[in-house]
Parts: C-alpha cells; sequence; structure tokens
C-alpha cells in the first residue's frame, strides 16, 4: 500500500515516498504554551497522530518529533501578568497540553523538544546563515542588539505560501522596524533589555526568534531533508515560509528543508476560526467537562483533516454550554461500544469450532470495511470515509449479534458463533486503533460516561436508582400510569429506562 498526501509546497496530492527506505521523519509544529489548549490544538495534533498510526501499521519504523515552544513573547507577557517565572509557566502549561492530547487518544512523540533546551543547535544555524551572508545584526539604542534575516537573500522566498516577495508587506509577527534592512526581515535572535528575561548567548543576552526554533529542533533529530513536516495551516505563512527561507539558506546544497508539508485546517466557530486572539476559543477542558474524550475525537474525525470543521457552542436556558456535535458523536461512540460489548460477549462463550453459512455475509463484510478504512486512510488520511467504513464493520457486528440472539436455539449457529464474534472483534478493533478510538473496555467507557453525564445533569445513581425502583413498584402494582410518569420523568432529565427479560436497567444520554 502507498500513503499518499496533499502536499502543500506542490499544491497536489502524491505518494509519500521516504528518503530513507522502510524509515519516515515526521514533525509537528506543537504550542506556544502561555495558556491552556483549545480545541484548534487538538486538531493539529490529530493530523499527524493519525499518520503515524497508520505509518506504523504499514511496517514503517517513524521517528516522530513534536516540539514545545516554552519561550516566546506571549509567554513572557502572561508570566509577568502572573508574577512567576517564564519557564515555570510554561512547564505547567506543558504538563496540561500533554495530560490533553493523551486524554485524546494522541500517542506520545517519540521527541519533545523544548526550545530552552536546545539553544545550541539554535546558535549554531544562526552562526550558519551569518556566515552564508543571509542575516545581519543591529545595534540598537538601548545597547541590545538583534540577529535579523534577511529575506531578499533566498532566491526561493515564497514558494510554500505562493507569495510574491515584491508584494508582501510586514505582518502577522513580522514588525515595522526602522532598523531592518527590509520589513519582511525577521529575527533570529531579539537582544533583552537589562529588565528583561533572556539567556547569555554567543550574541548578546536575548533569546530566539520564533521561526528558528523549528528549524533547529526539526533538523536535530530528523536531519535536513526530512519527510514530513505537519501544522495548522495559519502557519504555512509567514511561519513555515520562514522556517523554509533559514533552513536552505544555511545549507544551500542540501536540497529541500522538508519533503512534504502537511497542513490541517481551522477549528470554526460562528464561521471563524477559532483563535485566542479573537477571543473565540473553546478550550479542551471546557470539552471534557461536558463530553468524553473519544466523542471528541470522533468529531474532529469526521471532517478531512484539510478542510474547516464547524464547532458548535449553545448555551442552553439553565445557563450550562453543550456543544451539539460532540453530543452526537458520542452517541456513535455508545453505539459503537455498545456492539462492541455484545461481541465480547459471544466471543467468550465456549463452543466446539464450527462454521454456519448464515454467518459467512457478516464476516466477508468486516473484512472489507476493515480493507475500507486502510485505504481511506492512504488517500490523504480520508477520515470521513474510515468512519464510515468503520461503521460498517459495526454494521456487520450488529447484524451477527442480532442473528445468534434471534437463532440462540439453533446449535449449528450458536456453536460458530464466537469464532465469527472473535474475527469481526479483531477487524473492528484494528481499524479503529488506526484511527484510535475504541481503546477502551466496553465498561470502563460505560461507567467513565455514566459517571461525567450525571455529574454534568448534576443528578446522582443513587437518586436515578431510587426512581427507577419506585417505578418498578408502580408497574408491579399495575399503576401503569404512574409508571409512564417517572419514565416521562427520567426522560426530561436525560435518563434512558430500559425493560428487558433481566429486569430494568438505566444509561444517561450525553
Amino acid at each position: 500500500m502507498a500513503v499518499r498526501l496533499y502536499n502543500t509546497l506542490t499544491r497536489r496530492v502524491e505518494e509519500l515516498v521516504p528518503r530513507d527506505p522502510g524509515r519516515v521523519g515526521v514533525y509537528c509544529c506543537g504550542p506556544t504554551v502561555y495558556d491552556v489548549p483549545h480545541a484548534g490544538h487538538a486538531r493539529a495534533a490529530l493530523v499527524p497522530d493519525l499518520l503515524v498510526r497508520r505509518l506504523r501499521s504499514l511496517g514503517l519504523a517513524v521517528t516522530y518529533v513534536r516540539n514545545i515552544t516554552d519561550v516566546d513573547d506571549k509567554i513572557l507577557m502572561r508570566a509577568k501578568e502572573n508574577g512567576e517565572p517564564p519557564l515555570e509557566l510554561s512547564r505547567r502549561m506543558t504538563a496540561v497540553y500533554q495530560e490533553q492530547m493523551r486524554a485524546l487518544g494522541c500517542l506520545d512523540p517519540d521527541v519533545e523538544p523544548r526550545v530552552s533546551e536546545h539553544l545550541e543547535p539554535v546558535y549554531t544555524l544562526i552562526r550558519e546563515l551569518l556566515e552564508a551572508n543571509a542575516a545581519y545584526f543591529v545595534e540598537r539604542p538601548d545597547g541590545t542588539r538583534d540577529v535579523y534575516f534577511s529575506v531578499r537573500s533566498f532566491e526561493g522566498y515564497g514558494k510554500l505560501s505562493r507569495r510574491n516577495i515584491d508584494e508582501l508587506v510586514a505582518g502577522a509577527r513580522v514588525d515595522r522596524d526602522e532598523a531592518k534592512r527590509d520589513p519582511l526581515d525577521f529575527a533570529l535572535w531579539k537582544g533583552a533589555k537589562p529588565d528583561e528575561w533572556g539567556w547569555d548567548g554567543p550574541f548578546g543576552r536575548g533569546r530566539p526568534g520564533w521561526h528558528i526554533e523549528c528549524s533547529a529542533m526539526s533538523t536535530t533529530y530528523l536531519g535536513h531533508g526530512f519527510d514530513v513536516h505537519a501544522g495548522g495551516m495559519d502557519l504555512i505563512f509567514p511561519h513555515h515560509e520562514n522556517e523554509i527561507a533559514q533552513s536552505e539558506a544555511a545549507r544551500p546544497n542540501a536540497g529541500p528543508f522538508a519533503r512534504v508539508w502537511l497542513h490541517n485546517g481551522f477549528v470554526n466557530v460562528d464561521k471563524e476560526k477559532m483563535s485566542k486572539s479573537l477571543g473565540n476559543f473553546v478550550t479542551i477542558t471546557d470539552v471534557l467537562e461536558r463530553n468524553d474524550p473519544e466523542a471528541f475525537r470522533w468529531f474532529l474525525l469526521g471532517a478531512q483533516y484539510r478542510g474547516p470543521i464547524q464547532f458548535e457552542v449553545e448555551r442552553l436556558d439553565d445557563g450550562r454550554v453543550v456543544f451539539p456535535n460532540i453530543d452526537e458523536a458520542e452517541r456513535r461512540v455508545d453505539h459503537l461500544y455498545g456492539v462492541l460489548e455484545r461481541l465480547e460477549e459471544i466471543a467468550s462463550r465456549e463452543a466446539p469450532a464450527a462454521s454456519a453459512p448464515e454467518l459467512e455475509p457478516m464476516l466477508a463484510m468486516a473484512a472489507r470495511a476493515e480493507e475500507e478504512v486502510g485505504r481511506a486512510l492512504d488517500d490523504d488520511l480520508n477520515t470521513p470515509v474510515a468512519l464510515a467504513a468503520l461503521g460498517e464493520i459495526a454494521r456487520a457486528g450488529g447484524e451477527l449479534a442480532e442473528l445468534v440472539h434471534k437463532r440462540r436455539k439453533d446449535e449449528r449457529i450458536q456453536a460458530a458463533a464466537p469464532s465469527a464474534a472473535r474475527r469481526v472483534l479483531e477487524s473492528l478493533r484494528r481499524a479503529a486503533s488506526l484511527l484510535g478510538v475504541l481503546v477502551a473496555a466496553p465498561g470502563e467507557y460505560r461507567e467513565r460516561t455514566r459517571a461525567r453525564r450525571l455529574r454534568v445533569r448534576g443528578l446522582t445513581k443513587e437518586a436515578i436508582d431510587a426512581r427507577v425502583e419506585e417505578r418498578t413498584a408502580a408497574r408491579k402494582a399495575k399503576d401503569f400510569a404512574r409508571g409512564d410518569q417517572i419514565r416521562n420523568e427520567l426522560t426530561a432529565l436525560g435518563v434512558a429506562v430500559h425493560d428487558g427479560p433481566a429486569g430494568t436497567t438505566w444509561s444517561v444520554l450525553p
């Protein structure tokens, strides 16, 4: 199988051909950790996670690097507001980011470099640019000294973003500054004033510029010319454009800095990009207070990574904030865990080896759908198609479980059922693992979602159990009107009552 990805650099979908056969290097621009992560950060981490999962499933050795920008002007500003050391703030926010990415099912990167721990590679790259006459010093009246990259020294500037250098103006983290040779030139090293935080480096006291950090850290672990560079679409210009310029200007004979550029689309709220600067962001903490992490992941998987995804926010009359499209995703995850649980129960039965022609269509459906999940991911990480195929495996499992239930007196079907259920289970789990979903045991998922939903609705298990017992007593007394009234009251609270041969059970809706 061949994985094909849309390369922003070439503007086409192309086969991923590793630089080193059998090995792939992936770098993802991680967060600037001055605050808790929002939903956009989750999507940016999810895309390379999907790619890494798929590549490893194909037997490729992947080195996945996701950086942490723990030194930045925003971090310095927030730390000053908080009255705490900048690196202490960034350590706290890094821990929150890492914990929440794991909760969302994102694999830990193989390497997670921090700027504060990689100053030497930054110094080396700046020296190379100075020696190549692609960078220059700016002496400030206050005695500080900066180092700037000369954009016009790099002939290929603009090739990623398709921008004409003569038409560009300073903006988006590019300050207007009379001391610069060109308004588009950007800082490689920012000198620190006496009252500002910084390091004593070879270019004076200060801190690295934003763009130089990623060039230095990515090549430290993956080398120049690595396979895939990932990040949000908002980073194409100026961040990734500047990464290319400084990396290739420093090593002009080494070829492209990165071979494939993978950019995810925005998470939108009210049709605008979610961002802290616009004040319309929803934090991951907000989402996980109400919804299960797997539901949030499912929601993000529901749109192909390059397109936008609309985040719905609704405020109820009682003041609660709900996310309708994530609630819908959670209902879908509930269903799949229900199928998983039914299959596990059938697969656990003891029975002699047997087969039944009636079960073969379900097995064939599951096998075909599992292959389709892989094909969809190979086609530029087409997660909507992959989710639909995963649903087909679940449908096969549901039909198998239903047939086994209906034919429970058919010894031939019952003998063949456990091995058939195991085969569908294996397909479901393999396909789900590529997408990072259905990772919990069904019982664990049921208990954690029930606890969260009860808390969100201000309910307790004991109170619901009491109402269900009251309903059972009413029904035994043939007071069906009272029983229906209690059911309706529970439904209004978001509690579904299920009557079955084994008695009455209940669940809380998303």
